[in-house]
């Protein structure tokens, strides 16, 4: 999963990071290439293309490797693949230190806020806004950052100033407790939030604002209060976020659900944080691997279906599971944007063919279907249900936001399926099914599981196998190689 050459390249223009932890040998890399902190980091132009670089960073890792940690192992996919079954590992909870994604890119992100960090308060900006802003958006997304790797990994080294060469004193880290990178994240979130000099969004909504910052801290915080015997106190906080958020101009759920993901509406106002793709810039994100080609389908298709699936492209790798289309009721809305299930009729009998994905599609120029969707990271959506989780953890009734998500969801059938206020425990389950429908596909349903400590209950691989390490994913050996004094998760197999 080494991608140092493509890394460098985006240093050529002018991301400023010189290398990657632990990476590949740089002898290979033509040094005329690089640009380093002494022609770099000079004007506002040159801290500009260091924020942009930053994201392009971020969205390698979303290309795939935020699907593979926040969405397969749950139970929410299967194999209908034409070809093979590379994911089957993680479906199966069967994970070892010999595969997987590494940490490498995730802190190559942080490296890149790190030298906005250090580098921005030299530079001389035409507005303090300006400066701020950058300052904001690099604390938001270390913080995400950490975040990201303490869920997936739990503690892990703590970098904060950038590396600008190598020096083993400062690649080599032992891993941090929890609780310190706890700390980091938080103290981020609140840098972050002091910096920001308006509510205003970005244009697309794929930069870190306000807005999708104070998401990240409900986010955390529910994390903390139920997974760190944070308890009252950072409900509290997380309920605080999220009202705050409901306080800034230009969020609200959209009417109709397959808005949200339709190609030509990037940016709309239900989103607070998107990663952008464009069809000139990016390569097809994950999404690529829930749908099907029209080359491959059986002739025998039924031609609506036919129609729906369209313009080709991917090999169905990975389908949404039985298990997860029986939790959708006929009347949700949400069920035909979320996947498609494809029949074919022959000598008058019908049979299950599989199922496609639909969030996501992309467009189709001259017959090719280019996956480049933007990655949501947080959307109203989101904000209604979490403010839902952090009322019921103090003892409230979440009503008023699960009834918005719903209502959305089933239309003019919503008196079907009302929600009613029950123990905190009944609460709980309907808020986390909720998520379920909600942002099935979306990354979020591993953490969620893990986050209300259902995973051992509701994943089928993991039932009677509780042991709360086997939730993080171990640390690869390419990690381990490279980075001996960090200690690998015990939890499973070399």
């Amino acid at each position: 999963m080494c991608r140092l050459r493509t890394r460098l390249y985006h240093i050529a223009l002018g991301v400023g990071m010189c290398l990657s932890i632990g990476a590949c040998d740089l002898l290979e890399v033509d040094p005329t290439s690089v640009i380093t902190s002494d022609s770099f980091w000079q004007t506002e132009s040159d801290a500009q293309g260091g924020l942009a670089g930053m994201y392009v960073k971020l969205r390698t890792e979303s290309v795939e490797n935020l699907f593979i940690w926040g969405e397969l192992r749950s139970e929410t996919l299967e194999s209908e693949a034409i070809v093979g079954d590379n994911y089957m590992k993680y479906r199966e909870n069967d994970l070892s230190a010999s595969f997987g994604p590494s940490w490498q890119g995730l802190y190559s992100v942080v490296n890149a806020a790190n030298l906005i960090l250090t580098k921005v308060p030299e530079i001389t900006f035409s507005s303090e806004d300006t400066r701020k802003l950058l300052l904001a958006q690099a604390h938001a997304m270390r913080a995400y950052v950490y975040f990201t790797m303490a869920k997936i990994w739990g503690g892990v080294p703590i970098r904060t100033e950038p590396m600008e060469k190598y020096d083993a004193a400062t690649v080599h880290k032992a891993r941090a407790t929890l609780e310190e990178v706890f700390t980091l994240i938080k103290d981020d979130l609140k840098d972050a939030l002091e910096l920001f000099p308006s509510d205003a969004f970005e244009t697309g909504r794929n930069h870190w604002s306000k807005a999708s910052t104070l998401a990240l801290k409900a986010d955390v915080y529910l994390w903390t209060a139920r997974r760190m015997n944070g308890g009252e106190a950072d409900f509290q906080t997380a309920l605080k976020a999220c009202e705050d958020i409901q306080q800034i101009g230009g969020i609200r759920l959209l009417p109709d659900f397959k808005e949200v993901f339709t190609y030509d509406n990037k940016g709309n106002d239900e989103v607070l944080m998107a990663i952008n793709y464009k069809k000139v810039e990016a390569s097809n994100n994950y999404f690529d691997m829930m749908h099907i080609s029209a080359a491959t389908l059986s002739p025998d298709i039924e031609p609506d279906i036919l129609e729906t699936i369209g313009a080709g492209g991917g090999l169905m790798e990975l389908s949404p599971s039985k298990h997860l289309r029986a939790q959708y009721s006929e009347e949700d809305s949400r069920r035909d944007v979320t996947f498609l299930e494809i029949y074919k009729t022959k000598d008058g009998g019908r049979s299950y063919y599989g199922t496609m994905a639909m969030k996501c599609r992309g467009i189709v120029e001259s017959g090719v279907r280019y996956f480049v969707d933007d990655i949501i990271l947080y959307r109203y959506a989101d904000v209604l249900l979490m403010k839902a989780e952090a009322k019921n953890g103090l003892k409230q009734d979440p009503t008023a936001e699960m009834e918005e998500v719903r209502q959305r969801a089933y239309g003019e059938n919503y008196a079907n399926h009302k929600f009613v206020n029950g123990t905190p425990e009944e609460n709980d389950a309907a808020i986390l099914q909720e998520r379920l429908l909600e942002f099935a596909t979306e990354c979020k349903r591993w953490w969620d599981l893990v986050r209300f400590d259902k995973a051992f209950e509701l994943v089928p691989s993991l039932v009677g196998r509780d042991n709360q390490e086997l939730l993080y994913f171990p640390i690869p050996n390419s990690v381990l190689s490279l980075e001996p004094l960090v200690e690998p998760n015990s939890a499973w197999p070399m």
